[in-house]
């Protein structure tokens, strides 16, 4: 249909949701004719306030993309698993063949159990998704560790904000954010550190904008120049991999200076002696040559935080993803807690959430350490309170912590994980060295993956269980703000695709799980009610006020609490109340440049693309917007090489290279690249490194060195595009 007569069609219905992106959480309408969204309107919900951005606003046909998943597919004997595969989403039938849902259910299931009754265990490994929802997640952890009986369980937050979370549960007890990004419209002062939140959050960075307006100090540190950096109070471009030495030069200050919070210090916090001692060696003028921001500069803006009436920490993936990606949070704690910026409107320490629901996925135990509500699976009272809440006995939960994704790979790799259920993830494209975990990935006797298209990961499977998008399903959802959401259903999924929590219990029943939940949105609703009888920060929540309020914040004890949007204002939720200093010393990169390597690869995403692009890549305006893989380069690095903008170049690691497109961007710092990871013909995980963080067990993935030569492989054209194009003009007339 063309765009214009799209544009003038009026909708049949209307149906309230939230997008799909990114941890926002912007509410929504999807306006629906046909089984087909026409458009979308922002809703007037509490993270959002009506807006949107590109993706939000064009990116939702891609659950109509020809493209989709609509029959189980089973791999024919013919088509034997190679991880060096060529992927090609239009000739699926090349590799796998039609199957009855009985059957693949069967195959599955069965393969799953085979494996778990003959190697033990712990031979089997699951990856949930931070795009599904909270009951998914839920009911998907509890499989593995009832169906599959181990911990090895997890999902993307290891990959983009473990770190942060395990610094924040050492320090102060609690991986949520304390407040929501609308109070930065309360701060005086916003630190905006190893964040981009112009292209990975837009919605949140107009509210920055609005805050800046009304007066608020916006402190910009990384060393990537954003969009906000230009009309930041004072931008602080540090040089890649000096988080520690640049903060520990701040604390440096407001101790030297008397400008700490004594009574805070003194009433709520423990190791602060401890913390004194470390940071006395780590003095502006030493630490500057070294993080490369002048000294007074440091001294300045260590000052205004600790000086303002409020001040607010923002990060992102630049702090959490390095082997010091847990010491980097470490530092933005303390600041926090030696300056009482905490546990008042437009103070606290909020780590921006990278996808819709790894708030909400994480809190419901979809991590290999801790059950939901982050209750240690090494605690034997939580360990007792699960059993009996899932009607098993205590002896059937495994007592130790499960292998996170990284190890899982590793584990592949050393014969000792043989089977994996995956769900709406696509480590082929996400995990570091991407060849190394194809690799691991084509070894496993049987990998059941679930999804809506066939993704790299997808090629690499026994059997393929068609799901349902967004769009097709109901759900809770949790934003980085702690908003616990409901999505609703618009759609029907396409052919005989399944809903994904039909999906889980099905196969739940194939490993010799008795589950009954019931139906349709019937079954989520009993999912939601055992999750808040099993976790107390949403026990107050019941599913009748989500459907009356469409959002409601936890922490909600009880039924009727209107729920904490800023939490830890009286105490922390640690045994004995307090905050914890944790000092951290500088530790650098597991791989620096050489003469071999000499430039500094950063990965992460653009505005316009989203985690492995499987989604955006399928939406016709937003691919039609970058449509090619491209590398970001400081203009005068690319004079120095012999290159142009739009040149075709190739960049090496120590374990892999890829060819893409050259472009000049000022925001690069020199001696760095930046490519986004969303590209498969140019996947540039493959050349990322899989060393980790010690504590959060996350990847390198802000820093290994490369080289790059002019020339390359063109990368192939995928036919990823399709769907309906409205233009901006277009779709203003809707």
């Amino acid at each position: 249909m063309p765009a214009r007569e799209v544009a003038l069609t009026k909708p049949d219905r209307s149906v309230k949701s939230l997008c799909p992106y990114c941890g926002v959480g912007c509410q929504l309408t999807y306006h629906v004719k046909d089984d087909k969204i026409l458009y979308v309107d922002g809703r007037d919900g509490p993270a959002n306030h009506s807006r949107l951005c590109v993706k939000g606003r064009y990116g939702f046909d891609y659950s109509r993309h020809p493209q989709r998943l609509t029959v189980p597919l089973i791999r024919r004997d013919d088509a034997p698993k190679r991880a060096d595969f060529v992927m090609d989403p239009n000739n699926v039938m090349q590799v796998f063949r039609e199957a009855t849902w009985d059957e693949a259910l069967d195959l599955a299931g069965g393969a799953l159990a085979e494996i778990r009754d003959t190697h033990g265990k712990k031979s089997l490994a699951g990856f949930g998704s931070a795009k599904g929802s909270n009951e998914e997640a839920y009911l998907f952890q509890k499989l593995v560790r009832t169906g599959f009986g181990s911990n090895n369980v997890d999902h993307c937050t290891r990959l983009c904000h473990a770190s942060s979370v395990a610094a924040l549960l050492e320090g102060i007890g609690s991986g949520a954010v304390s407040n929501p990004v609308m109070d930065v419209i309360k701060a005086g002062v916003v630190i905006l550190i190893g964040a981009n939140p112009t292209v990975n959050h837009p919605v949140a960075a107009t509210f920055l904008k609005n805050a800046m307006r009304n007066g608020t100090k916006l402190i910009v540190m990384d060393p990537r120049r954003s969009e906000l950096a230009r009309t930041a109070y004072r931008y602080l471009q540090f040089k890649a991999d000096t988080d520690v030495a640049l903060l520990n030069a701040m604390m440096h200050v407001i101790i030297e200076e008397n400008l700490v919070d004594p009574k805070f210090i003194a009433d709520r916090t423990l190791g602060y002696e401890e913390l004194v001692k470390n940071v006395a060696g780590y003095s502006p003028e030493l630490m500057a040559p070294i993080c490369g921001v002048p000294a007074e500069t440091i001294r300045e803006v260590a000052r205004l935080y600790a000086t303002s009436s409020g001040s607010m920490i923002l990060w992102g993936m630049g702090i959490s993803q390095h082997i010091h990606g847990t010491d980097n949070a470490r530092c933005l704690i303390a600041l926090a807690l030696m300056t009482g910026q905490i546990g008042r409107p437009g103070t606290g320490l909020h780590p921006l959430r990278g996808q819709n629901n790894v708030q909400g996925a994480s809190d419901a135990g979809l991590i290999p350490m801790m059950y939901p509500d982050y209750q240690r699976v090494d605690n034997k009272d939580a360990r007792a309170r699960f059993a009996k809440a899932w009607r098993v006995p205590e002896s059937e939960l495994d007592d130790k912590p499960g292998l996170t994704v990284v190890e899982v790979i590793k584990g592949i790799l050393a014969g000792n994980v043989k089977g994996m259920y995956i769900m709406g993830e696509n480590p082929a494209m996400s995990d570091p060295d991407a060849d190394h975990a194809r690799e691991a990935l084509a070894k496993l006797d049987m990998l059941v993956v679930q999804d809506i298209f066939l993704t790299e990961t997808g090629y690499l499977a026994d059997v393929i269980l068609p799901a349902s998008s967004f769009a097709e399903k109901t759900g809770t959802f949790t934003n980085t703000d702690r908003f616990v959401q409901l999505g609703r259903q618009a759609l029907n999924p396409p052919g005989s695709a399944r809903q994904d929590l039909e999906i889980i219990i099905d196969l739940a029943h194939r490993l010799g799980l008795s589950w009954s939940y019931g139906k349709g949105e019937a079954a989520v609703a009993a999912v939601f009610d055992e999750m808040r009888r099993a976790m107390p920060s949403i026990g107050g929540i019941t599913w009748e006020r989500l459907q009356a309020e469409d959002s409601v914040t936890y922490p909600c004890l009880q039924e009727g609490d209107p729920g904490d949007s800023v939490v830890f204002i009286d105490d922390f939720p640690t045994p004995t109340g307090r905050g914890r200093f944790v000092p951290a010393d500088i530790i650098p990169a597991d791989e620096r440049p050489d003469t071999d390597y000499p430039l500094v690869l950063i990965t992460g995403r653009q505005l316009e693309h989203w985690h492995t692009g499987s989604m955006t890549r399928r939406s016709g305006v937003l691919d039609s917007i970058e449509p090619d893989p491209v590398a970001s380069l400081h203009p005068a690095d690319l004079a120095a090489m012999g290159l142009k903008p739009g040149d075709l170049i190739t960049i090496q690691s120590r374990r892999g290279k890829v060819s893409l497109y050259a472009r000049a961007d000022e925001s690069s710092p020199h001696g760095s690249v930046f490519v986004a990871f969303c590209f498969y013909e140019a996947a540039i995980n493959k050349l990322t490194n899989s060393a980790l963080d010690p504590f959060g067990k996350i990847p390198e993935f802000k820093y290994c060195a490369v080289r790059i030569s002019k020339g390359g492989t063109t990368p192939v054209q995928l036919s990823f595009g399709g769907g309906q194009i409205l233009s901006p003009d277009t779709a203003a007339e809707v």
